[in-house]
């Protein structure tokens, strides 16, 4: 190889260098315009995140089931940038009262927007539980070596009706009444 091609190659390699970099300059500034800093101040008023249960599952599917948000409640100390302790009311005795800066949210005066705390059963790690009101359908799902029973739940949610496909073993043992009309699928 002579030195033009040499020279040639390492301009080229340079070029790319500096348009790579160009891109990632790019990018970095587009995210920062996103960004924003979470900060709250004592006596700000937040939402906070509390997680769907149904049953047996902990759901982890997107739209309609994602994490809700409850409150406002009044922060009461900013223990760290990131750690804020809050006013909760007595139906929340049984969690602790600090918590992680993405579990809050800036509260909007959007009052619509709120979920009242009596229309929710919380446990202590704020998920709200929701209980099967009936079994829909039945059928056997067929997998390679086993047939599985599964049911078609109805859900008593707040926020309208809600349906499940979950293992009827499973829903049997935690909801008996249920099936008390309805005899077992065999394997």
């Amino acid at each position: 190889m002579g030195p033009e091609i040499i020279h040639e190659t390492t301009e080229k390699i340079v070029q790319i260098r500096q348009r790579l970099q160009a891109a990632k300059d790019r990018q970095r500034s587009y995210a920062n315009v996103r960004r924003k800093p979470l900060e709250f101040q004592v006596r700000d008023r937040v939402m906070l995140k509390v997680s769907p249960r149904k049953g047996v599952i902990r759901f982890r599917k997107r739209g309609k089931l994602n994490p809700q948000y409850i409150g406002p409640f009044k922060i009461l100390i900013k223990i760290y940038p990131v750690a804020y302790t809050l006013e909760l009311p007595k139906e929340l005795n049984n969690v602790y009262s600090t918590f992680y800066i993405y579990n809050l949210k800036k509260c909007l005066s959007d009052e619509s927007l709120i979920i009242p705390m009596k229309e929710l059963r919380l446990d202590d790690k704020l998920n709200f539980v929701e209980e099967p009101v009936e079994i829909m359908e039945r059928e056997v799902k067929q997998l390679r070596q086993s047939r599985i029973p599964i049911v078609k739940v109805r859900w008593n949610s707040k926020r309208g009706p809600e349906f499940t496909w979950e293992r009827e073993d499973q829903i049997r043992a935690k909801y008996p009444h249920l099936f008390l009309n309805i005899t077992p699928v065999s394997n």
